[in-house]
């Protein structure tokens, strides 16, 4: 698991970790963490030379891990992962005199296991960088380099690269999923033609699955199996630009960088908002509908005290499409004050400040909690996603005199770490296989298809609707 402390404790209240302080006694041999970092809490920026420099670990000096995270999440956008790596090993030789034979043993013997910590900390969080082979190069060279010290060493890089493997294998697994899901989930405006067929020809989620709380559960297993696949670097990568003091190319070209599963998730997020508006236009029968709309106000509601907001803000998006809010003879058979409550939780006024108070409850309710259950904070993560934009645009990466802009970066690792202990908790709902693949491969329609769902359940009210009706009709029933 990634080594990063909860957000709470990794920074200060003004935004930085005491812990940039280096120990009383600097280190003997290297030029150590250097002046700028000396100031600890008051850091707003340095070199990015003198940056990599506090990285490197010593025999009496390791960097805090927070500034571990912030600084290896961070550091992509200045310098390529594999160039990262060879310079802290080169600066490990360097000191260390790593290259002189024989070697101090009893001084490699203090600097091995800060070393091997860096490292598996950097595999742990970061594991996708390590599917350049450069990468295991350098990781396996600097431990070659010490082995001789202490035979343990081995063990640890053989246990380090096992780890390692079943990482990437697993990430692989998901990445080959997403592919299957995006052939699996279909599209499907033909089904409209069904409203005209017997119930027994159609399937809804009423007839998979008619408890809103295990829906609610099943839907937080589908978010938390996303959300584990999640690499903190595509948070940065997603926004990554070419660094105006690198005259060569971007640390990211379009085959590098990798935002897959964090597009795939925002891909969910958007297939469950039309599944439910799906769920709701498609039944023939005005009561018929208002039973489902129900049944999602009581399924969003259990997302809510599950701590599953992403799940719950789908929902709220799918039954507030136009499609589905123009049915006011459905809506009039529906109870409509939970759902109003949930509106309110969710409100964008004041920069959703509603959702933001029921997000810090639930994560203190995580940071406290005795079970996976009270554990589970799902972040509404477009919200999120655009936080961190505003960050990235709002702040320069460098200042003009060059130095890194640290301070963001704290804030950028503050909110990234925050996620990330999110999404390492397990799930404690039991799987219910037919369920998530209801999920995953129900068909839903396009936003035309839902429309046409629509006017069908209920008819047009003006002539606008009439035409679009009238031209829906023709293009994907072929009816005139």
């Amino acid at each position: 698991m990634p080594q990063t402390l909860c957000s709470s404790t990794m920074f200060t209240p003004s935004g930085f970790s005491p812990h940039l302080v280096p120990s009383e006694d600097p280190p003997e041999e290297g030029p150590g963490p250097g002046p700028e970092l000396a100031e600890g809490p008051r850091l707003t920026s340095a070199s990015l030379d003198t940056l990599i420099q506090h990285l490197v670990p010593t025999a009496d000096y390791y960097p805090e891990k927070a500034y571990v995270f912030t600084f290896l999440l961070s550091s992509r956008l200045f310098i390529p992962p594999p160039e990262l790596l060879s310079r802290v090993c080169q600066l490990c030789i360097k000191q260390q005199h790593l290259d002189q034979i024989p070697l101090d043993m009893a001084k490699v013997r203090k600097f091995g296991p800060k070393i091997l910590q860096l490292l598996t900390e950097w595999t742990e969080t970061f594991p996708l960088d390590f599917r350049e082979e450069q990468m295991v190069g350098h990781l396996q060279d600097i431990i070659h380099r010490i082995a001789p010290c202490d035979e343990a060493y081995w063990k640890t890089m053989n246990q380090m690269l096992q780890n390692l493997s079943q990482k990437l294998a697993a990430l692989k697994q998901a990445d080959e999923g997403l592919v299957k899901f995006s052939v699996s989930s279909s599209t499907s405006d033909k089904m409209v033609a069904y409203k005209t067929k017997p119930p027994p020809v159609q399937k809804d989620v009423l007839s998979v699955c008619s408890d809103p709380y295990t829906l609610a559960q099943q839907l937080t297993h589908v978010e938390l199996e996303r959300l584990s696949h999640i690499g903190p670097e595509e948070f940065v990568q997603a926004f990554a630009q070419k660094d105006p003091l690198d005259s060569s190319q971007p640390c990211f070209s379009d085959q590098k960088k990798k935002t897959s599963n964090l597009e795939a998730y925002v891909k969910w997020f958007n297939r469950l908002c039309y599944l439910v508006a799906t769920e709701i236009c498609m039944p023939a029968k005005k009561k018929q509908r208002a039973l489902v709309v129900e049944f999602f106000i009581d399924v969003a509601r259990e997302c809510f005290n599950i701590g599953n907001f992403n799940s719950l803000m789908a929902i709220i998006s799918g039954m507030n499409m136009s499609p589905v809010s123009r049915l006011k003879k459905t809506w009039s058979k529906v109870k409509t004050a939970k759902f109003f409550i949930l509106e309110h939780q969710m409100d964008p006024t004041g920069n959703f400040y509603n959702y933001r108070t029921a997000l810090r409850g639930a994560a203190h309710r995580s940071q406290t909690a005795h079970s996976n259950r009270e554990k589970i904070v799902i972040p509404f993560f477009s919200l999120l996603i655009k936080d961190i934009y505003f960050l990235n645009e709002g702040c320069a990466n460098r200042l003009p005199n060059g130095h890194v802009n640290f301070e963001k970066f704290v804030e950028l690792a503050r909110q990234v770490g925050e996620f990330i202990t999110w999404k390492q908790v397990e799930c404690p709902f039991e799987e219910e296989r037919n369920i998530l693949q209801y999920l995953h491969s129900a068909p839903v329609f396009t936003e035309d298809g839902l429309y046409l769902a629509s006017y069908e359940s209920e008819s047009p009210e003006n002539q606008v609707e009439k035409d679009r009706w009238k031209s829906l009709r023709t293009s994907i029933l072929g009816k005139t």
